[in-house]
């Protein structure tokens, strides 16, 4: 299977790509018109033609609900189809878990530390051999700062990029947090989805701005995965990098958001605020 894409020099180029499952590649047409509907999407940067198809990590912030839909958008526009390292819970989920399944998304267990050495083993060997960029959030959930800059995060992203030896790509993004209400940590009857559904029918008519930027690979050479501390340093190259690129998306909102959501968790200090 052959596609184009832009390089990095902004000429087109025909790549051979491992092929989308049928059912991936509509459910990211389908979300390209969603976040077109909502609001208008920004891109910069680029991802190398280089790393297109090979084993590759892209690292994202985490800034509201809606945010994912933001990226696949801007990944499928740059002419990639990526996927995301999901819980296992997402994915055990009626109706939307099998059709993630079949996509090809990575999955990862929670709370088994019985078995935290073979899913990592695993998922260190599924890096090494797919050739769909793989998305993660090394925060593990949205930022709770109060200026949403991003949060410490964990380290498992960045060991598992030293262990598998995958380049891995900085997302920063800016601008889905006024799509939709953070809401709440989990819904228990409609009153906790009043909130979401308020802002999410409203933002059609507001139009935010979504700001994503693909930044250059980050450097993780000489950072041995057997040493000790290694996986640390590393998340802290990869969080500075997707803060970096955070930087220049939102001038004129560096101490808080411009848009201000009243149901978002602000408890927590961000260790990468500039």
């Amino acid at each position: 299977m052959f596609a184009l894409h832009r390089d990095e020099n902004g000429r087109f180029r025909a790549n051979r790509r491992t092929p989308t499952p049928a059912i991936w590649r509509t459910m990211l047409a389908i979300d390209h018109r969603l976040v077109n509907l909502v609001g208008r999407l920004r891109i910069t940067g680029q991802v190398p033609s280089g790393l297109r198809d090979r084993p590759l990590l892209m690292a994202a912030n985490h800034i509201g609900v809606f945010d994912p839909f933001v990226l696949m958008a801007a990944c499928r526009k740059i002419g990639i189809a990526p996927r995301f390292m999901l819980a296992g819970g997402i994915l055990d989920a009626p109706v939307i878990g099998p059709a993630l399944k079949a996509s090809g998304h990575l999955r990862v267990d929670r709370g088994k530390s019985d078995s935290a050495l073979a899913q990592f083993g695993e998922a260190v060997e599924a890096m090494r051999t797919t050739r769909a960029p793989i998305i993660v959030y090394p925060e593990g959930r949205i930022s709770h700062d109060p200026g949403l800059w991003p949060e410490r995060g964990k380290s498992g992203a960045a060991r598992l990029a030293i262990a598998a030896g995958v380049p891995v790509i900085p997302i920063s993004q800016w601008g889905a947090h006024e799509a939709v209400y953070w809401g709440t940590e989990t819904v228990n009857g409609p009153a906790d989805i009043v909130p979401l559904a308020k802002s999410g029918l409203t933002a059609p008519l507001r139009r935010p701005v979504f700001r994503v930027h693909f930044g250059e690979p980050v450097d993780l050479a000489g950072i041995e995965p057997e040493r000790p501390g290694a996986g640390v340093r590393a998340h802290a190259k990869i969080m500075r990098a997707i803060t970096d690129g955070l930087v220049p998306l939102r001038r004129g909102e560096m101490d808080v958001p411009r848009f201000h959501d009243p149901t978002r968790p602000t408890d927590t200090v961000s260790p990468w605020k500039p």
